[in-house]
Parts: structure tokens; C-alpha cells; sequence
């Protein structure tokens, strides 16, 4: 065990500081994120300046070593209200403390803390006690009974740094707290993390089937601040929205307030694609018998005589695989004139594969792209063998291989497109619902390239992708991360779902850094006509403009109740006049319905 760094001085200095009701509080603000008044203050203890017990770990050292840690928490309490109630601070008190001096101020009924809150003015139900004890709850249900007996004066529950391994979901169940506090770690950086996102929310709803108000804690960007606001969390606290002090402000920081009041939503972040662990090459896996490298090649075309289903026979020498015997090329091989005279009773081992594809039965099947673009492809015909610790398990085709990848793959590129890494069709539709449902404003923006087809059928699909890569990167550069959602539908087409008030600048600007820069992806000759020749949709020669790009925006107003497919609709057609247009900026009305009746104005940019 570690040796304190202090002695009986020390000791001597805190029991003067607890006679002499030295301790000093600075309290911060917890404010209600729906219209950012200050709920209340949490009243952070701190020791005499300039002296070692300055800080609040040194104090709670000292008395644990001292055995005074009770002591120093029943006068921190007490000190705590008499401070509060001294600043004439609205709204409610927040004072931490541990299980022990809990249950006495209960054997107490309240005690000197309800006394001392009654004799400065401050009534008991403004104080939160907050549970912030380091060991383990041993008995919840006295814990329990104490904490209704201290309900009862008036005081009410915190369980403080909810998710830190110290405050469980049973504390949660059995003692309703009044109040949950959530652990900083999950508010930083929170707006770069999918895992502590969906954390946070989960949380909320426990919090919201439970009833209990969360307080998010350790909030220091405006970024945190609106996704926890987005989210439906009750109360935050942070550097953001107010720093402890000893007089500390009745309202929180402009800039909080500014980010309460934004109307437009968080972006959240995306969450990265896996590959799933549980999808291994077994469930790819076809059982089907061996045979032993010394069997006779007869008994291997009787094999496959029983087996029409089998595609290939692995052979074995013990239990580890050595090689793979095809069945077509071995009945074809095997049916030529006298063939069967011939090698019947030679060892199979002659016509076997001896270096097929052996893959282990818990490697994850995304693993295996790599072997699809690969040059030897005689998986697709052979199919593969799989091993369990590198003993035989059974064999895979190549056939249900590529079925499994493709699936994978197209499910992933709904998810986020593989050639910009933009979010894909269901993260879009994700974000469209999170806006309807927040009922906030915004524009939806549809982005398609003119005359791509014919410029891919003429240059290729490389430059086609540098065309689409070109693309993607002028939208980054002209929409706002902060607050609009750029996401990539598949091939040219694009949206955005834009929550800038400058939206259409922002569209201007795009297509007309686009038209510029699409002029490198051209030839000399091509730049020179201004245009180009290749096939129409009905494969004859005619001649296209050179590729730009249109946009349909459909404005979606606040509290309109439509559906992601509606809005996705409305853009989609929106874009089609875009195209028909022809001018860099035409308008059309397309009005659509809602199921509230409520119109989506049409605005055709191409």
C-alpha cells in the first residue's frame, strides 16, 4: 500500500477547517435543454487557498485516512445549503455524498442537513442528494428504506456518473432516483463517436421508460450539446454551458443558448461498416464424405453415383485434408474409352487437386473477398474445403460463396457507397425521419449528373468513377458538416438534405464549380466541340453537351407530417424537372400532399 504524503499536520489542519466551517463551494449550472433555464446548481467542495487541502481529493484523502470521512461530509452538506441559500441562487441544489452519511441522515430523519436547510430559507425539496459513493451498495433494500425516510422531509435522489461500472441498472430499479447523472466519457466527443451515441440513446429511453430525467454531464461543444438536445435529454451540464464559481450566473452561456435555440438537427455521427463476426465461411458449409487418398478411383465414381448433389470429394490422409477431386472432370475424365479398365483401381489421389482452397470454418466470409479477386479462380468450379483446426469439416461451392459476398456488399452499399464512402440509401432515409419527426424545416436537395451514361460509354468506367468522385467532392466542399446531411443514392445521383438557411447559393455554387472542374475529365478534342459523341439510349451515334450537373429541391416546412418516401418522392420528381429545364436555374411548382394537407414547395435548380 501506497504511504501517505501527509501527517498529523494535515490531519490536525482538516479538523480546524471542519470547526471553523472553512470549506468553500463553487456550484455550476444543470439546465433544462428544452428552454435553457437553469434547473439548478451542482455544489463542488473545495479547502481553504493556498493551503495542501485546497483541492476536493485531498480533503476526502486526508479524512479517509484520518477516519473522519463522515465528519467531513455531514459539514460539507450542511456548508453546501448555507452557501447556496447565501447567494439567493434560484432553482435546486445538487450536493454529492456517500451511502454511509446517507443512511445517517436518515436515522436522523434529516437531521442537521434538513434543519440547516429550513434555517437559511431553503426548502428541502430543492436539494438533490447525489450518490457518488466509490465501493458498491452491499444492501440496497436498507439503502432503499433509508432514502424514502429522507423522501419524506422532502429530498430527493441523484445517482450520479451513471455508466461508469460504479452505478448499476439495479440502483436505478430499486432506489427511482429522482434524477440520473450520466458519466462525462459519454458526452466527449460525442458528436465524432457512433458507439457513445447509441449508448446515450439507449440510455434516454431507459430514462424515458422509467420516467427519470437524465442529466448529461461533461458537455463542452455546442456540437454535444444539440445532439443530447436532439436525442430528448432532459438536462446538461458542462464547461459550455456554465464553469463552477462562487457566484455563478443565473442563466447559462450565450453560446449554450444559441445551441438550445438552433433549429436545425445535429448530424449524427455514421456508424463504420464491419463485417459481421458471427457470419462465418460454416454456415456456407455442405457436409459431404471424404475420401482416403489410397481409395481406389472405382470407389469414387461410386461415390458420386450416390451422391448427385455432391459437387467434390475432399481427400483425407488421417483427418487432414490433402487435396479435392472435381466431379465433372473426374466423371468426364473417368467415362473415356477404358479409362475405368485403366486407373478403377489406381489410388484417387492421382486426379485430385493438390492445392485447393482450404479456408477455416470461423473465418468470417467477408474475409474471403479477397481470394474473389484474386487470378486463381477454381474455387468457382472446385469450390473450397473447410477445415476446424485443420482437420476436415466439409466443403463449400463457389456458387453460394459469390451469393453470400454480393449479398454482403449490396447491403453495405445501402448503408454507404463504396466509391465515396457517403452514407447510402439507409442512413438518407434515417436522417429524413429524424427531421419529420423533430418537425424541423428543411430543403432536400436531388443531385444528378447530365448526359454520365453516354461520357461513361465513351471514356470508360474509370474516368466514369473520377467523374463521380468529382462530384462527391464539391458537394463536401459546399455544404455545411455541422448541419447538412450529404448522402450518395447510387451511380450519379446524390442528396443532400440541407438545414443551411443559405441553401440556394450553396446550390449555385456547387454546379457551378462542378461545370468548371468536369472540363478536366475531357479531351481536347471533346472541350473543342463543347460536347461529344456517343450512344443514345437506343445505341445510335449522337451527340451529347459535355457532362454537368442538375438539382431538384423540394422545400419541406416545419410540422409537415409526410413520410421519408414522400419527401424522397417529391425530390426525385423535383430533379426530373430540373433536367427538363435545361437553364442553370429554373423554377417549377410541383406541389404534393402530406397527410396533413400541409404542401412541399418545389424549387427546380439545373
Amino acid at each position: 500500500m501506497r504511504a501517505p504524503s501527509f501527517g498529523l499536520p494535515s490531519i490536525l489542519r482538516l479538523e480546524q477547517v471542519l470547526s471553523r466551517r472553512k470549506l468553500r463551494f463553487v456550484f455550476q449550472p444543470i439546465a433544462d435543454c428544452g428552454d435553457g433555464r437553469v434547473f439548478g446548481y451542482e455544489a463542488l467542495m473545495r479547502g481553504p487557498d493556498g493551503t495542501d487541502l485546497a483541492s476536493p481529493e485531498r480533503l476526502l484523502e486526508v479524512a479517509r485516512y484520518a477516519g473522519m470521512s463522515m465528519t467531513l461530509e455531514t459539514v460539507a452538506c450542511e456548508e453546501a445549503v448555507r452557501q447556496f441559500a447565501a447567494l439567493g441562487l434560484g432553482g435546486n441544489v445538487f450536493i454529492n455524498l456517500s451511502a454511509p452519511t446517507l443512511g445517517a441522515f436518515a436515522d436522523a430523519q434529516g437531521g442537521s442537513l434538513v434543519k440547516t436547510a429550513l434555517r437559511h430559507g431553503i426548502a428541502p425539496e430543492r436539494i438533490f442528494l447525489e450518490l457518488t459513493e466509490h465501493e458498491r451498495v452491499t444492501d440496497v433494500a436498507l439503502f432503499a428504506a433509508q432514502m424514502e425516510v429522507l423522501r419524506g422531509q422532502g429530498l430527493k435522489l441523484a445517482i450520479d456518473d451513471f455508466g461508469d461500472g460504479r452505478s448499476s441498472l439495479r440502483l436505478w430499479s430499486e432506489l427511482r432516483p429522482e434524477v440520473v447523472k450520466m458519466d462525462a466519457y459519454f458526452a466527449k466527443g460525442l458528436n465524432k463517436s457512433h458507439r457513445k451515441l447509441a449508448i446515450l440513446r439507449h440510455t434516454q429511453e431507459l430514462a424515458d421508460l422509467l420516467d427519470t430525467p437524465l442529466v448529461v454531464e461533461g458537455i463542452e461543444t455546442p456540437e454535444e450539446l444539440r445532439l443530447i438536445r436532439d436525442l430528448g435529454c432532459r438536462f446538461a451540464q458542462g464547461y459550455l454551458l456554465g464553469r463552477p464559481s462562487e457566484v455563478p450566473d443565473d442563466r447559462i452561456s450565450i453560446a449554450a443558448l444559441d445551441a438550445l435555440a438552433a433549429p436545425s438537427l445535429e448530424l449524427q455521427p455514421q456508424r463504420p461498416q464491419r463485417a459481421s463476426l458471427i457470419e462465418t465461411v460454416e454456415s456456407l458449409c455442405v457436409t459431404t464424405p471424404a475420401v482416403r487418398a489410397g481409395d481406389t478411383c472405382e470407389h469414387v465414381l461410386q461415390l458420386f453415383g450416390r451422391l448427385d448433389e455432391a459437387h467434390a470429394a475432399a481427400v483425407l490422409e488421417g483427418e487432414r485434408p490433402i487435396g479435392l477431386i472435381n466431379r465433372q472432370r473426374f466423371i468426364d475424365r473417368m467415362s473415356k474409352p477404358f479409362h475405368v479398365d485403366l486407373f478403377g483401381r489406381r489410388p484417387c489421389a492421382l486426379f485430385m487437386d493438390s492445392n485447393p482452397l482450404r479456408v477455416d470454418r470461423y473465418s468470417s466470409i467477408e474475409s474471403l473477398t479477397t481470394v474473389m479477386l484474386g487470378e486463381n479462380q477454381c474455387y468457382l468450379t472446385d469450390g473450397f474445403i473447410v477445415t476446424d483446426r485443420g482437420g476436415y469439416f466439409g466443403l463449400g461451392t463457389g456458387e453460394r460463396l459469390v451469393r453470400a459476398v454480393t449479398e454482403r456488399r449490396i447491403e453495405a452499399a445501402r448503408l454507404a457507397n463504396p466509391l465515396t464512402c457517403l452514407p447510402g440509401n439507409v442512413p438518407i432515409t434515417d436522417h429524413i425521419r429524424r427531421l419529420l419527426d423533430a418537425r424541423a424545416p428543411f430543403n432536400a436537395a436531388y443531385f444528378d449528373l447530365n448526359n454520365f451514361k453516354p461520357y461513361n460509354d465513351l471514356y470508360g468506367y474509370w474516368r466514369g468513377d473520377e467523374m463521380i468522385k468529382l462530384a462527391s467532392a464539391v458537394l463536401v466542399r459546399h455544404c455545411d458538416s455541422r448541419c447538412d446531411f450529404l448522402g450518395h443514392v447510387g451511380g450519379d445521383d446524390f442528396v443532400v438534405l440541407f438545414q443551411s438557411r443559405d441553401w440556394e447559393m450553396r446550390c449555385r455554387r456547387i454546379l457551378d464549380e462542378f461545370d468548371r472542374r468536369a472540363r478536366d475529365l475531357f479531351d481536347l478534342a471533346e472541350l473543342e466541340r463543347n460536347g461529344f459523341m456517343s450512344e443514345d439510349r437506343r445505341g445510335f451515334a449522337a451527340f451529347f453537351p459535355l457532362t454537368s450537373i442538375s438539382v431538384g429541391v423540394v422545400s419541406v416546412p416545419a410540422g409537415c407530417d409526410a413520410t421519408p418516401e414522400a419527401v424522397a418522392s417529391c425530390a426525385a420528381e423535383a430533379k426530373k424537372a430540373a433536367k427538363r429545364s435545361g437553364d442553370h436555374f429554373a423554377a417549377t411548382s410541383q406541389p404534393e400532399t402530406g397527410r396533413s394537407g400541409r404542401r412541399f414547395e418545389h424549387a427546380a435548380v439545373a
